[in-house]
C-alpha cells in the first residue's frame, strides 16, 4: 500500500481532498499540519479512525521535522496545501505567508530530491509525484474579457499570491534541475464545506442568518470563477493518477460572478433554505429581507478586479469537469452550514473568524 502525503490536510480544501482520497483510492494518507487557525482537528473527525488514514502534526517549515516524516512515510506522492491562504492576513502580517507558503514548499521539495536519491533508480521516479496547489491569483488581475492560461506570465498583486507564485517557480526548479516529478494545479475560487467564515460566502451565510451586515467590498464588481472544493479534489486525484510531471493545469467552472451577484444568490437561497419572516435574528436587525443586511464597506489594497481561468487543458487531457452548476452547489453549501451550527461555533470559539482585516489603515 503506496502512502500519500497531504499537508495542510486539516484545512478546507485539505479535509475535503483527504475524505475524497480515502473514499475512492487504495492509498494511505498521512495527514501533516501545523494546527494554525486555519487547520481543525474538527475538519478530519470523520474520517479519524479510518484504517488508512494517519495524523502528523508538524510544521512544513521545519526541516528536521519534514526529514523525519518522510523518513518514517516513505511517500510515494506528496499534495502541499499547506498555506496561508487568505489575502486579508496577508496584508495584515505578511511573514507568516513567506514562511509556510515558500520556506514550507522548499523544504517538501528538498525532503522529495532527497528520498528519491536515496531511492535511487528511474522507478521510483516515476512513480513519485509532487503536486503543488496553487491559486489563479498568481496570474493577477485580468481585464474585462478572456482568460488566463497555462502560458499566463505570474503577475502577483498581494503577498498571498507572491508567496504562492514563488512556490510555483520552485516546483518547476526542481522538476528541471533534480528530476523531482513535479505538478502544479492552479484552482480558481473555491468554496463548500468546512470553509472558514474569514472568506465571502461563509461569512456571509453566518452573518445574514443572525441578521448582521454582510460586508462588500467596493462597488462588488470584482469578479471571481467560483469552484466548488468537491469538483477541486476530483481534479488534483486525476492529476496525481494521469497528470504530466513538469506541467500546470488551470482548474477552474466557468462560474463567474460578482462578488455583489454571490451575496444576492445566497440572500435568495436563504429567503427558501430559511425565510426571513421566520427568522427572529431578522426582525430584531429591524429589516425583513436578508437582502437590506448588505453593506458596502471600503475595498482592501490592491484588490484585483477580475479572475478567470481557461481549463480546457485539464478537461481535454485528463476528461475532468464540474458535476453540477454553481447554483446547485450554492445551495448545497448554504445547507451544510445551517445543517452544522457545532462546527461554525467551534472554529469561532477564538474570535478569530469574520474580523475585518487588511484595510487601507493597517
Amino acid at each position: 500500500m503506496s502512502t500519500w502525503l497531504v499537508t495542510g490536510g486539516a484545512g478546507f480544501i485539505g479535509c475535503n481532498f483527504v475524505r475524497a482520497a480515502l473514499d475512492s483510492t487504495p492509498h494511505r494518507v498521512v495527514v501533516v499540519d501545523k494546527l494554525t487557525y486555519a487547520g481543525r482537528t474538527e475538519n478530519l473527525e470523520a474520517v479519524a479512525s479510518h484504517p488508512r488514514y494517519a495524523f502528523i502534526r508538524a510544521d512544513i517549515a521545519d526541516r528536521a521535522a519534514v526529514a523525519a516524516v518522510f523518513d518514517a512515510e516513505q511517500p510515494s506522492a506528496v499534495v502541499n496545501f499547506a498555506a496561508e491562504s487568505h489575502v486579508d492576513r496577508s496584508i495584515d502580517g505578511p511573514a507568516a505567508f513567506v514562511q509556510t507558503n515558500i520556506v514550507g514548499a522548499f523544504e517538501l521539495l528538498e525532503a522529495s530530491r532527497e528520498l528519491l536519491a536515496r531511492s535511487g533508480g528511474e522507478r521510483a521516479r516515476r512513480d513519485f509525484r509532487f503536486v503543488q496547489i496553487s491559486s489563479d491569483e498568481v496570474y493577477g488581475s485580468l481585464g474585462a474579457t478572456g482568460a488566463f492560461d497555462e502560458a499566463s506570465p505570474l503577475r502577483p498583486s498581494s503577498v498571498y499570491s507572491a508567496s504562492k507564485a514563488a512556490a510555483e517557480h520552485l516546483v518547476r526548479a526542481y522538476c528541471a534541475t533534480f528530476g523531482v516529478p513535479g505538478i502544479v494545479t492552479n484552482g480558481s475560487n473555491n468554496f463548500g464545506p468546512h470553509q472558514l467564515p474569514e472568506k465571502l460566502i461563509p461569512l456571509t451565510i453566518l452573518n445574514a442568518i443572525e441578521g448582521k451586515p454582510l460586508p462588500i467590498y467596493g462597488d462588488g464588481g470584482n469578479v471571481r470563477d467560483w469552484l466548488y472544493v468537491a469538483d477541486q479534489c476530483d481534479a488534483i486525484l486525476r492529476i496525481l493518477e494521469h497528470g504530466r510531471p513538469g506541467e500546470k493545469y488551470n482548474v477552474g467552472a466557468g462560474n463567474e460572478r460578482t462578488n455583489l451577484e454571490v451575496v444576492d444568490a445566497i440572500c435568495d437561497e436563504l429567503e427558501r433554505a430559511l425565510p426571513a419572516a421566520r427568522n427572529a435574528a431578522l426582525g430584531h436587525a429591524g429589516v425583513t429581507r436578508y437582502a437590506e443586511l448588505k453593506q458596502f464597506v471600503i475595498d482592501r489594497p490592491g484588490h484585483d478586479r477580475r479572475y478567470a481561468v481557461d481549463a480546457t487543458k485539464i478537461r481535454r487531457e485528463l476528461g475532468w469537469r464540474p458535476k453540477l452548476g454553481f447554483e446547485a452547489r450554492l445551495r448545497e453549501t448554504i445547507r451544510w452550514y445551517l445543517d452544522n451550527p457545532r462546527w461554525c461555533a467551534s472554529v469561532e470559539s477564538d474570535g478569530s473568524q469574520r474580523v475585518r482585516r487588511g484595510s487601507p489603515a493597517a
